[in-house]
């Protein structure tokens, strides 16, 4: 097996090339999509908006997360506190009822916030697949220019329709500044 072949056959995780400015990286990632790539990541120095849609950015998992997480912090709330009045601790004072709805809508809230919060934080850190110390990316000597002037966008090696050369050549016609191997 020669050398070249050897190359060919290692594993990667993608092909990464760099852009001058967000508008060619914008450009490149709806050409990428509407080349049936859809396996891919843009990486900036700053947030750009209209990279969510040719990446497919609308994953609205953690709002229902959340949701479920507030009724359930509402719930517990309201029970925990029937439970106390009527069971653990009833006090009849002057004939006031053992369930009294509005008494217990500031502990209600609070419960309903502490555990919408806890689930956005939590949910938003293992959605996210934080805290990562290490990506492929960084196997790139550019890729430091990412958090400074560089406009990257990586196409993942698991995407159905990944050919090492055919990937490359794509991304060279897009008018990529440099286009490199993303070692595993």
């Amino acid at each position: 097996m020669s050398h070249s072949e050897t190359i060919e056959t290692t594993p990667i995780y993608g092909i990464m090339a760099e852009f001058t400015n967000p508008y060619d990286l914008v450009t490149a990632a709806e050409k990428a999509k509407a080349a049936g790539y859809y396996r891919m990541d843009a990486y900036s120095p700053y947030p750009i908006e209209d990279l969510e849609e040719p990446l497919d950015l609308h994953d609205n998992r953690i709002s229902l997360f959340v949701l479920l997480a507030g009724i359930c912090g509402a719930t517990f709330g309201f029970g925990f506190l029937s439970w106390v009045n009527t069971v653990s601790y009833p006090l009849n004072i002057a004939g006031r009822p053992l369930i009294s709805a509005p008494m217990f809508i500031p502990i209600t809230f609070e419960c309903t916030i502490l555990a919408a919060g806890l689930t956005s934080a939590i949910g938003m850190l293992l959605l996210n697949g934080l805290p990562m110390p290490y990506h492929p990316v960084f196997n790139v000597p550019r890729f430091a220019r990412a958090s400074q002037d560089g406009f990257f966008l990586c196409i993942e090696s698991v995407d159905p329709k990944f050919d090492r050369r055919e990937t490359a050549l794509f991304l060279e016609s897009l008018g990529a500044e440099e286009v490199s191997e993303v070692a595993n």
